[in-house]
């Protein structure tokens, strides 16, 4: 009734039935899989009424629900990810897809309730990271301003070449951004919410 194809793999269509409604397939190697495709062969439809969700499982994890299946949607493409060790190596593992024939109504339900968390998620999420990057840029801004202003000088050297002013005939040395770079990488290497505070360089 169902078959799915793991990106570059050849077409898997030797599902378990584990119960009545409910179907499984091992993926070898998963953690070398990026993409999943999911399908009805076309020689057995839904009964009228039914649909199905499609769930994956990673080994140590929960099931997670990737999307669904009707007889007016009868294929689909999954991205999926492979969990990773701590030090960020990806682990050797096999997965279990799963798929659950179930009233459209309650597929349906399930569908939103996926889509209804991506779509709630991203605004926030960024919302949070504009802030965020905002005031580590003003920090940034501050703690530079501050620090090479106090190395301006009036009056030029012999043969000096004039790159930028902070001020009318006011002039900073080049080499001074490159002492608060150093400067601050190093605060920043000491105590890593250095920026956080109200300290200047």
């Amino acid at each position: 009734m169902f078959g799915c194809i793991a990106a570059g793999r050849l077409v898997q269509t030797n599902l378990q039935q584990v119960d009545v409604n409910k179907y499984v397939l091992e993926l070898a190697e998963a953690q070398s899989v990026n993409h999943l495709v999911v399908f009805l062969l076309g020689n057995v439809p839904f009964e009228p009424g039914y649909a199905a969700t499609v769930h994956l499982l990673w080994q140590n994890k929960d099931w997670q629900l990737l999307g669904g299946l009707s007889n007016d949607k009868p294929s689909a493409i999954f991205r999926i990810s492979s969990s990773k060790s701590a030090d960020g190596m990806v682990q050797d593992q096999t997965a279990t897809l799963g798929i659950s024939i179930e009233p459209v109504a309650s597929v349906e339900q399930q569908l939103d309730t996926l889509k209804s968390g991506l779509v709630k998620a991203t605004p926030l999420q960024q919302k949070v990271s504009m802030t965020e990057v905002g005031r580590m840029a003003s920090r940034v801004i501050d703690n530079l301003f501050n620090y090479v202003t106090s190395f301006a000088v009036q009056e030029l050297p012999m043969d000096a070449v004039v790159l930028g002013q902070v001020a009318e005939r006011s002039y900073l040395p080049i080499k001074v951004f490159q002492t608060w770079y150093d400067n601050l990488s190093r605060k920043l290497a000491n105590d890593p919410n250095y920026l956080s505070s109200d300290k200047t360089a």
